[in-house]
């Protein structure tokens, strides 16, 4: 459960409006599921071209839904009328991605005017089962549009 308050009462259609107008985000195919003030959830069908050898997602594909986690968590808390980039992003792969889902769950950290810090953690998702398989530190810039 989430402590930040979203100044921008239509904080959940504006980030998903955004994040899912993107062609990176369109060519991966995720969906939302949770979204609220400081907190997102990203949801990741499993899909051959995703892959690597043996059908494990590949680390950049982690990385990004990492890093989409995160960015996402971090527009529910920016005002109407402004947008975040990534500067920097690090991630740690931890187990192998197996499974039929991949969960991205990103939360805000430190919500600066100009500078967020988000984490977000990835787990995949097999009978229901999660295991995680990665965690990432994404820092962002807010810009006003």
């Amino acid at each position: 459960m989430s402590d930040w308050t979203a100044p921008n009462p239509d904080y959940a259609d504006a980030v998903t409006g955004v994040v899912l107008g993107m062609p990176a985000a369109r060519h991966l195919g995720f969906h939302f599921g949770r979204v609220a003030p400081g907190e997102v959830e990203i949801v990741q069908p499993w899909r051959p071209e995703l892959t690597q050898n043996g059908g494990v997602v590949q680390g950049g594909v982690l990385g990004s839904l990492a890093d989409f986690a995160g960015g996402s968590a971090a527009g529910t808390l920016l005002p109407a009328g402004w947008v975040n980039m990534t500067v920097g992003y690090t991630v740690r792969i931890v187990a192998p991605a197996e499974g039929d889902t991949v969960v991205a769950r990103g939360r805000v950290v430190h919500a600066g005017r100009t500078t967020t810090v988000a984490a977000a953690d990835v787990y995949t998702v097999n009978d229901g089962a999660e295991t995680l398989c990665a965690t990432a530190l994404i820092t962002l810039r807010n810009l006003k549009l």
